[in-house]
């Protein structure tokens, strides 16, 4: 089993709150953390049809079972469990009582906003990061096949083909969970809006072009879109808003967060193809912009990640704000270091610099393998990626 960084990150909300929560999408391994940061806790799922009906028609006598709490897994499936056990940790406040787990966000996160504010720690649990799997010697070698298998845990875990893991992964996870969150009538036409985002990773999101090309409304596709991202499979990186007299774009970027699951839509069935696909940069872009994420969320933080782009196509890929400090990253594919790579960052800086904005050193994260200082530049190779995580998330 590979060890998982938000362990601690638990470990640790559990001695303050008496619930804590683990959400995330689906064969993340939220189970599997909860099991083993927590062995001696009775577990209970409410994906069995009887717990579940228990839960819902004897609420009390439901967690009257687990006096030492308990570990709850996919909770949202109950959500009139959460006022009952509101009361239970009210008169009950051992930190650390009972530890649930969702994969619908919206789901999870409205029960604890109604009836568990200010009770609740919680972790936003995502596949593996590239640290995780490297401290475990279970990191791909290579970046194309690194973003080609992606990192759900089963890709690892199992000796199973990614290409067979991600078909059954969507039709079993993805479409079930759209069918839960959302009245879709023609499911092929949803699997046709998921392919489209795919195909447009990195872009600025543009749901009329979107809804267009699939065939639906613009409320339709609004409404997908927003069950991508309730179920974690979808990230919105939106623009700063530090304009330095210049006109910014106000529309977002699209992401996936996890690259195996974009390049099973794409169609790429092999790292060989990956190497040469026109949609490489844009995974590589991806990846990073995922690696960013999963480092503070396994830290129990919200994403302080945001891009810069002015009307005239002068653009910051990342800028990781911390206080009133910012720090400008910029992401290449390409394996060779050239000085077109820093020409951006450069020119950003001066233009940052002449306004009185507060610079954390520049970033370049490249899929080389040489990390050096490059004209006052932190050039990282995609194997280092881990020191600037963890640098964003302390």
């Amino acid at each position: 089993m590979i060890p998982r960084s938000a362990r601690q990150t638990l470990e640790a909300l559990a001695k303050g709150y008496p619930v804590v929560a683990i959400t995330g999408p689906r064969q993340s391994g939220k189970t599997t953390l909860a099991s083993t940061t927590f062995p001696h806790k009775a577990y209970v799922s409410l994906e069995e049809p009887d717990q579940k009906e228990f839960a819902e028609d004897d609420p009390r006598g439901f967690l009257d079972r687990y006096p030492d709490g308990a570990i709850v897994d996919e909770a949202q499936r109950c959500p009139g469990l959460f006022s009952y056990l509101q009361g239970r940790v009210d008169q009950d406040r051992r930190p650390g009582l009972f530890v649930l787990t969702g994969s619908q966000q919206f789901g999870l996160l409205s029960g604890i906003t109604q009836s568990l504010a200010g009770r609740v720690g919680l972790v936003e649990l995502l596949p593996f990061a590239l640290g995780e799997l490297q401290s475990s010697g279970h990191a791909p070698k290579g970046i194309d096949e690194l973003l080609y298998r992606g990192c759900y845990p089963a890709v690892y875990d199992r000796d199973i083909d990614p290409v067979h893991w991600y078909a059954g992964y969507v039709m079993t996870y993805v479409e079930r969970d759209v069918r839960q969150m959302v009245n879709v009538r023609d499911l092929s036409t949803f699997q046709r809006f998921v392919r489209l985002c795919a195909g447009r990773t990195g872009q600025l999101l543009n749901l009329s072009s979107l809804a267009n090309d699939c065939g639906v409304n613009h409320n339709t596709a609004k409404a997908w879109l927003s069950v991508l991202e309730a179920s974690y499979l979808v990230f919105l990186l939106r623009p700063h808003y530090r304009n330095f007299r210049k006109r910014l774009v106000k529309r977002p970027k699209l992401y996936f967060l996890d690259t195996g699951l974009v390049a099973w839509l794409l169609g790429i069935r092999g790292p060989e193809q990956l190497s040469v696909h026109a949609q490489r940069g844009a995974l590589f872009e991806n990846w990073v912009i995922g690696e960013l994420v999963k480092g503070r969320y396994n830290r129990a933080l919200v994403s302080n990640l945001y891009f810069w782009r002015d009307n005239i196509g002068n653009e910051i890929d990342v800028l990781l704000e911390s206080g009133e400090r910012l720090r400008p990253v910029e992401i290449k594919s390409g394996q060779t270091l050239t000085r077109d790579y820093l020409s951006g960052l450069q020119k950003w800086v001066e233009l940052a610099n002449a306004h009185g904005a507060q610079i954390n050193t520049p970033s370049l994260v490249y899929g080389g393998t040489d990390s050096q200082i490059r004209a006052g530049i932190e050039v990282r190779a995609w194997h280092d990626i881990t020191s600037l995580v963890d640098l964003n998330a302390a």
